[in-house]
């Protein structure tokens, strides 16, 4: 069955670092595009970012330059490098499978989801 374990989340201050994992099996992990979105508590599940299973990639406004998605498909892992992190990047955040590339910005077309990890930016 397919699953997505996310690892990395943590908490750092403002203006540092982290790298989250997104373990992924049970399925053909090159064929699909990823994605990443986050929830902070009292607010809807926001899109962070994107990668098609071509490798194109793009970004929310609020992470572009920031945060770089990358995946290695010999380890059938997705990251997410997060810099310059911000308090507002609080939230837990959760990698998916992207089984449609229509609107990809949205949860609707993600259909596996990880458990979440939670990331803590400190002011």
């Amino acid at each position: 069955q397919v699953q997505l374990v996310e690892s990395g989340g943590g908490l750092v201050q403002a203006g540092g670092s982290l790298r989250l994992s997104c373990a992924a099996s049970g399925y053909i992990f090159s064929n699909y595009g990823m994605g990443w979105f986050r929830q902070a508590p009292g607010k809807e599940r926001e899109f962070v970012g994107t990668i098609s299973w071509s490798g194109d990639i793009y970004y929310a406004d609020s992470v572009k330059g920031r945060f770089t998605m990358s995946r290695d498909t010999a380890k059938n892992t997705l990251y997410l490098q997060m810099n310059s992190l911000k308090p507002e990047d609080t939230a837990v955040y959760y990698c998916a499978r992207r089984f449609s590339s229509v609107r990809p910005n949205t949860p609707a077309s993600y259909d596996y989801w990880g458990q979440g990890t939670q990331v803590t930016v400190s002011s």
